[in-house]
C-alpha cells in the first residue's frame, strides 16, 4: 500500500465529528428513499390483457399463473437471448444476490426470471450457477418486446412489477439500467468502502484505483 492513494489519516475524535458530519446526509437518503417508495405505492396501474403464454419446466403457464397464487409478482427480465450460449453477466450477477424466496413469500409475492432463451437452456444454465429461481421462456410470446427489454432487436435487462386482483392482471412498475440497482447489494457493500466501485464515473479523490464501469463484472464461477 506504500505510495498509494489513501484517505487521511486523522485522531478518533476528529474521525467521529466527520462520520457525524456524514450521518445526517445518510439519514436524509434514507427518508427521501421512504418518500420515493411512498409515490411509488401511489402509482397507477395497467391492466394486462394480452394472453402470454411461458413455457416452463412443467408446461405453459400464463401470466397470472406465474403468481402461482400470490398477489404480487416481480419479473428479472434476464437477457438470455434464443440463440445464447449463456446468460448474461449482469444479469446473473443480479440472480446472484435474490437469495431464498421465502421472505417475499411470506409477502404475498412471488419472483421469476424470464428471458427468450428454450426453457432447456434456462435450466441447465440455472443448474451451473446454482440457483433455484424460477425462471421461464418468453420466446414464444411479444412479453420481452412489450415490456421495452427488446429494444431495435437488442436484449435489455430490467425489472417489472405485477399485482393481480382474483384473475385479472395489472402492470404497476418497471425500471432498467441503474434503476435496478437495489437488487444488487454488491453495490451499495462497495459505496460502504474508501475505494467505493472503482469505476471512472464515481466522484472520488485522485489516485483512487478506478476502472471503466461494469468491466469487472464476471460470472461467480469465472472470477
Amino acid at each position: 500500500m506504500t505510495g498509494e492513494a489513501l484517505p487521511p489519516i486523522v485522531s478518533r475524535p476528529e474521525w467521529e465529528r466527520a462520520r457525524a458530519d456524514l450521518l445526517v446526509r445518510e439519514k436524509e437518503l434514507t427518508r427521501l428513499k421512504d418518500a420515493v417508495s411512498a409515490a411509488r405505492r401511489r402509482l397507477p396501474m395497467v391492466e394486462v390483457t394480452e394472453p402470454y403464454v411461458f413455457d416452463t419446466e412443467t408446461g405453459p403457464l400464463s401470466l397470472a399463473d406465474l403468481f402461482d397464487g400470490r398477489r404480487q409478482l416481480i419479473v428479472q427480465h434476464f437477457m438470455f437471448g434464443a440463440d445464447w450460449e449463456q446468460g448474461c453477466e449482469g444479469c446473473s450477477m443480479m440472480a446472484d444476490h435474490i437469495g431464498p424466496l421465502s421472505h417475499l413469500y411470506a409477502k404475498d409475492t412471488s419472483f421469476v426470471l424470464v428471458s427468450r432463451a428454450p426453457v432447456g437452456k434456462l435450466l441447465a444454465y440455472r443448474d451451473r450457477m446454482g440457483w433455484d429461481l424460477p425462471w421461464v421462456s418468453s420466446g414464444a410470446s411479444t412479453f420481452n418486446e412489450d415490456y421495452r427489454v427488446i429494444v431495435d432487436g437488442q436484449e435489455r435487462h430490467g425489472i417489472s412489477v405485477f399485482l393481480r386482483d382474483a384473475e385479472r392482471v395489472f402492470h404497476t412498475w418497471s425500471t432498467y439500467n441503474r434503476g435496478e440497482e437495489p437488487f444488487m447489494v454488491v453495490f451499495d457493500l462497495l459505496d460502504l468502502t474508501p475505494f467505493g466501485r472503482q469505476e471512472t464515473w464515481e466522484d472520488s479523490p485522485p489516485g483512487w484505483p478506478q476502472q471503466p464501469p461494469y468491466e469487472w463484472i464476471r460470472r461467480h464461477d469465472e472470477y
